[in-house]
């Protein structure tokens, strides 16, 4: 069985250190888990490395980035299609310009024929309108479908005996 390529996104860099969401919190660290385990081939970009940059809270930052080189993640570089695809997602309305970041994420994943994108971000990413619309226009593009889950969707969590 091929271990599945996944791309993370900003957000699943940040919830290992959040204590108000402790569900959310469970899932990215359990995500991590299954990282370390084997059970998936984990990508970023350079995209999600600039917006852990702007993170004020220094340690954080730190452990955020360290997240990347404890657990293998392989930091893909921004390349022009890709932002041609994420403008697409822009102009048509899928995501607002101000968060233009979000596109060039999922842009990124689709490019790099990616399985599918993990993220909390559930404004812009995981959400119905996105998943439906981008699969639409990539699509149109000649690109295949992207998949997006949050960790607690792609987790194995083992039962209670």
């Amino acid at each position: 069985m091929e271990i599945p390529k996944i791309y993370l996104e900003t957000t699943i860099f940040n919830f290992p250190f959040v204590d108000d969401a402790p569900v959310l919190r469970a899932g990215a660290i359990g995500l991590f888990r299954e990282i370390e385990a084997g059970k998936f081939e984990p990508f970023t970009s350079e995209y999600v490395i600039n917006e852990l940059e702007k993170t004020k809270d220094t340690e954080k930052r730190e452990k955020m980035k360290a997240l990347i080189t404890d657990y293998g993640v392989k930091v893909m570089a921004g390349n022009n299609e890709a932002i041609r695809l994420a403008n697409l997602y822009v102009e048509e309305g899928i995501i607002p310009k101000k968060k233009g970041a979000d596109a060039i994420h999922i842009a990124s994943a689709t490019i790099a024929k990616l399985d599918f994108i993990v993220s909390l971000n559930f404004q812009h990413i995981v959400k119905h309108k996105t998943i439906r619309e981008t699969e639409r226009i990539n699509a149109r593009e000649g690109y295949g479908k992207i998949y997006i889950y949050t960790p607690l969707e792609v987790v194995e969590y083992e039962e209670d005996t």
